[in-house]
């Protein structure tokens, strides 16, 4: 499913959010201006600011509000990425240098503390006090859930602590965008409640899929080598359906005890869960998650910002990248 069936009715709009986005470092040291317009232009789908002005779109919400939680997600969603490829060591995203490629760690860091400020900011300015709420917990939620990622969850083959960490690290901020563009809409709390889960749900299939094309994909187009979550330590869905189904392999025994630092084994258990069928396994959850997220929309009245979710639903999952 191609990208344009779930953007087409809010383009005119995302382009405003990359304006506001952009006015950001207007006032700033130039450096931070020209490192900004290097991220921008680094693309993405935009994805998140989508799904806001889709839901907002669909409820009758303000579009300045939609405008401005818009910029305050891809804000606060650019800003995890800064860090978070600081951290990996990764010199590549979508194909372009990473910021930490070009400039050196304090400065990376200080620019993801700044996109973080104006992510704030730029969630404060939709003058709505829960919503800035929300947009607090959310970011302290994606915070944690990285420290527990680094911390505690090396190594360890845990169903529970899979679908914590990947709702910390990905669902949360699209149960956010979703919840927080109801919130601004004339509705009651059940529609709320209703889009926060969409939000939810298509949010954890977002990861599960991510995860699945970490075995899977194309490695020019995912950017990094397959398999790179289980050389780092880290037990996604395919790996844990291959551990339940081979509980004696000797790498999945070694695992809990450092075994991801062993390159020789990781490869080879990175290629037997390619052979494996672990990877459509975790793709039925990924499928279910979206079955539910469509469910919620059922109660919705047919639109084209309706049908525009229900395709970004299906994009989840059909996607390569």
């Amino acid at each position: 499913m191609n990208v344009v069936t779930f953007i087409s009715p809010v383009l005119e709009e995302i382009k405003l959010v990359e304006e506001r986005m952009r006015t950001q470092a207007d006032d700033s040291h130039p450096d931070l201006r020209a490192a900004l317009e290097h991220l921008l232009a680094a693309g993405g789908k935009r994805i998140r600011p989508t799904l806001g002005m889709l839901v907002g779109n669909m409820l009758g919400a303000p579009l300045e509000k939609l405008i401005t939680l818009g910029a305050a997600v891809e804000l606060l969603h650019t800003a995890t990425l800064v860090h978070d490829d600081l951290i990996d060591g990764s010199l590549l995203r979508r194909g372009m240098a990473t910021l930490n490629a070009r400039w050196s760690p304090p400065a990376t860091v200080l620019t993801g503390d700044f996109l973080f400020a104006r992510a704030a900011i730029s969630a404060a300015e939709t003058d709505h006090l829960p919503l800035m709420k929300l947009f607090s917990e959310t970011l302290a939620t994606i915070v944690n859930g990285e420290l527990t990622q680094m911390f505690t969850s090396r190594g360890l083959i845990s169903r529970d602590n899979y679908y914590k960490r990947i709702y910390a690290k990905t669902a949360s901020l699209f149960e956010m965008t979703s919840r927080a563009a109801a919130m601004v809409s004339p509705v009651d709390e059940t529609i709320v409640e209703a889009m926060r889960d969409f939000g939810y749900q298509i949010g954890m299939a977002f990861q599960i899929v991510d995860d699945i094309l970490d075995f899977n994909g194309e490695q020019a187009a995912v950017g990094k080598p397959l398999g790179s979550d289980l050389h780092n330590g880290l037990v996604t869905l395919p790996a844990i359906y291959y551990a339940e189904a081979n509980p004696n392999d000797p790498d999945v025994l070694s695992l809990p005890n450092g075994g991801w630092t062993n390159t020789e084994n990781m490869t080879r258990l990175v290629d037997n869960i390619r052979m494996s069928n672990s990877s459509e396994q975790a793709m039925l959850e990924a499928d279910q998650h979206i079955e539910r997220a469509l469910d919620r929309l059922n109660a919705m009245e047919p639109c084209a910002e309706r049908e525009a979710l229900e395709n970004l639903a299906r994009y989840i999952v059909d996607r390569n990248v």
